[in-house]
């Protein structure tokens, strides 16, 4: 290395760089010169490369992503939006809540375990940033077809990762999803979401304020595992002719997280941190370029004083690492004893690697050589942005007139019959409990709902009850057949299953998940996703608070379909008042709210039965959605339903299977006069759910809803110990339980 490395890069402007095997374009390497007005260092242009990523810097999506903020709802209760590590709330008697969504799709595909299990880390520690204490995760997971050999490889070890790592750290896994699909062979979603409680006073942001003050990295030494990891994994698609990615994936420690979490905390209650940014995509690159461009000054960083596991890691390396548990404080001089006492306390390895300075650049020093002299915004947030082509696909024409009204309805009961056990034992409609019951739920004790309820809850306060709701959704076979109005179907069934609990939707978190965006066809799903999104909040009063945007999620030219997933988090005055979705009580009269059509287009027994996807997804009625929450809210509080279940993925037969075997109790179910049976089962038009009604409160039920304006039909009784449509069919509910339960074990047990 020369005496001045910075000096020597501008004195050889001429010299060969690896921009393009870092991951650069042409263009980016050209407008990296410019902003230096040389050519970068080693050091420089490995910050440049990750933070430049697609995944880092959200280059094909900031155009699109903006309409979040453009659209943005009035809402009280936002505390911190878009822009910091993880949005706020405010949910009421002091206490705020954060949420975020993130995904580790690629390094999950390539190592199961750890990718999934640092997933939930970097989730965590986004969480532990903002102040807050995390309370629970959740985990959205996406993948192949359930009984293709790679799933057998890749489901297993990501929800051992999964439990693993929420275990070990005491957080309940309280909801997620599971689906599979042959779009997801070799791009498996992975989305993971974590939610903290924090008070009002307590939030801390990123950003590093203070001319004097000192940079602290704490928590794991840097190691070689995950140099490039997530920023370079997810910011291209995979391609049997590359070489292995294996070593970027991160290696987590989660008791190590834990300790990090309590050292975390504890310097917080003694207000001993000014600006703090955990380590997670992009390593040191980001922490101390986010940091120093969010402050009012410049940064200074010793590279040599970073505590490493490997000796022999270059400093482009250990800027590039990232390695886990991992974060970054700002604190002032007076401070610094205290805060690495409690840092020793906590077993947790501490080290002052800078300070903030007078100046407006972040410069990085090694062996007593500059090696990193730049402006922090241009890494941190002036990178590339693009407008990418974008084209409505030639195929969608032809698939959207493919519906499902050609398709083969049964004849008969008998075959009715036979569809139903069909549906409630295929794999996405399955009991999950085998991937489930490896995730603790009620560690804590807060738990209040989890699995396989609407959404999870958890108490927030004990001595009032106060609570939050949340929920996360998308059906990405809805958004290929319209990602406009698959956007907002995710965002329906997020907010209906909260409102479904009982408690009130205040805002929402996005993990959106497209193929290349450098393919038109995937940029233009991508487009008109946010856009539904966007106008779906502005409607519902729900704003986005943050997320994460996953592209590339394609191998060739197989692309996934497009997938927003959306989780809504809602807010419950009294847990006590929550809704499950058991049916316990025998003589309960069912009611169905809304109103059925005939929408079979992509539903699940279009699927299961036909194996078909084709026509366009159910129509989206926000107003509706509002109104139905708007009831299941009221009805929750005053004691007027004793169990609730949206209807979604299967329609009303799911729902009604689902809530009879939670409960134990079975269903007499009669179809409205002059309704399709196959309809009635089957159709998942949206806006509805199914609803126990104790009969002492049937008349204020029914005047309520007909106050409102909501369809309100009465279905059936709950009874027996079977579940049986009238005139149709019956089938016991040990049948339903035997057909229902066994499926996933069979495939992975």
């Amino acid at each position: 290395m020369s005496l001045d490395t910075v000096k020597h890069a501008a004195q050889t402007p001429d010299a060969p760089q690896p921009w393009a095997e870092l991951g650069l374009k042409e263009n980016e390497y050209s407008q990296v010169r410019e902003i230096l007005g040389r050519r970068p260092t080693g050091a420089e242009l490995a910050m440049y490369s990750v933070m430049w990523s697609e995944h880092c810097s959200y280059k094909s999506s900031k155009v699109h992503l903006k309409q979040f903020g453009e659209k943005a709802p009035a809402n009280d209760a936002m505390l911190v939006g878009i822009g910091e590590q993880a949005g706020v709330v405010d949910v009421g008697q002091g206490y705020a809540v954060t949420f975020k969504v993130e995904s580790h799709n690629h390094p999950s595909y390539v190592e199961p375990y750890q990718g999934a299990a640092t997933g939930i880390g970097g989730i965590v520690r986004d969480i532990i940033a903002m102040g807050a204490r995390p309370v629970a995760v959740m985990d959205p997971l996406r993948f192949g077809a359930a009984d293709h050999p790679d799933t057998k490889r890749v489901l297993p070890g990501v929800v051992a990762g999964i439990g693993g790592y929420g275990n070990c750290l005491g957080l309940p896994n309280i909801g997620g999803e599971v689906v599979f699909d042959a779009c997801y062979q070799g791009n498996p979603l992975v989305n993971a979401l974590c939610v903290g409680v924090m008070k009002h006073e307590d939030i801390h942001l990123a950003k590093a304020s203070g001319v004097g003050n000192k940079v602290i990295l704490y928590g794991a030494r840097t190691g070689g595992d995950g140099i490039g990891g997530a920023s370079i994994l997810a910011s291209e698609t995979f391609d049997s002719s590359k070489p292995s990615k294996r070593p970027a994936v991160q290696v987590g420690d989660p008791f190590q997280e834990k300790l990090l979490i309590e050292c975390t905390l504890e310097a917080f209650r003694e207000k001993l941190v000014v600006g703090i940014q955990d380590l997670g995509a992009a390593g040191l690159s980001c922490a101390t370029s986010e940091l120093a461009s969010n402050g009012t000054g410049g940064m200074r960083v010793e590279l040599d004083d970073v505590p490493l596991r490997d000796s022999t890691l270059s400093p482009e390396e250990i800027l590039m690492s990232e390695s886990q548990e991992r974060m970054c404080a700002v604190v002032e001089p007076a401070k610094v004893d205290a805060f690495l006492a409690i840092c020793e306390k906590w077993d947790v390895i501490a080290t002052v690697i800078g300070e903030v300075t007078d100046g407006d650049r972040l410069e990085i020093f090694w062996h007593g050589e500059q090696i990193v002299d730049v402006p922090p915004r241009t890494v941190a947030h002036d990178g590339p942005v693009y407008e990418r082509p974008m084209a409505r696909p030639t195929w969608l024409d032809e698939l959207q007139a493919d519906t499902a009204a050609k398709l083969a309805r049964a004849a008969d009961g008998d075959g009715l019959r036979a569809q139903v056990l069909a549906l409630v034992g295929s794999p996405n409609q399955a009991d999950k409990s085998w991937i489930t019951a490896q995730y603790d739920k009620y560690v804590l004790g807060n738990t209040v709902l989890a699995q396989p309820e609407d959404s999870g809850m958890i108490r927030v306060d004990a001595d009032t009850n106060l609570g939050v709701a949340i929920s996360t959704d998308g059906n990405g076979r809805y958004a290929k057949l319209d990602p406009y109005a698959g956007a907002q179907l995710a965002l329906s069934e997020s907010y209906r299953n909260v409102a479904a609990t009982g408690a009130k939707p205040l805002a929402i978190t996005d993990c959106l998940n497209f193929p290349s965006p450098e393919d038109p066809a995937g940029m233009w799903q991508f487009a008109e996703a946010c856009r539904g999104l966007a106008d779906g909040c502005l409607e519902l009063g729900t704003p986005v608070t943050g997320g994460n945007v996953s592209l590339y999620n394609q191998t060739g030219d197989a692309a996934i379909h497009p997938t927003p997933v959306v989780g809504v988090l809602g807010v419950i005055d009294d847990v006590t008042r929550r809704t499950p979705i058991a049916f316990e009580n025998d003589g309960q009269l069912l009611y169905l709210l809304g109103d059925t059509k005939e929408e079979l287009d992509g539903s699940a027994w279009s699927q299961v039965v036909h194996d078909h996807l084709g026509g366009r997804p159910p129509a989206v009625d926000l107003g509706r959605e509002r109104l139905l929450g708007e009831i299941l809210i009221s009805a929750s509080r005053d004691g007027m339903i004793d169990a609730a279940h949206d209807l979604s993925d299967g329609g009303l037969i799911q729902a009604v299977v689902e809530s009879c075997l939670k409960g134990g109790k079975g269903a007499r179910l009669v179809a409205p006069e002059g309704i399709d049976p196959t309809v009635f089962l089957f159709s998942e038009s949206q806006g509805r759910a199914v609803v126990a009604v104790p009969r002492s409160e049937e008349l204020r039920f029914t005047d309520m809803c007909g106050a409102r304006g909501l369809p309100v039909a009465r279905i059936g009784v709950i009874d027996g110990d079977s579940v049986e449509l009238q005139g149709q069919f019956s089938i016991p509910l040990a049948e339903l339980r035997e057909t229902w339960e066994a499926t996933i074990p069979a495939l992975f047990g």
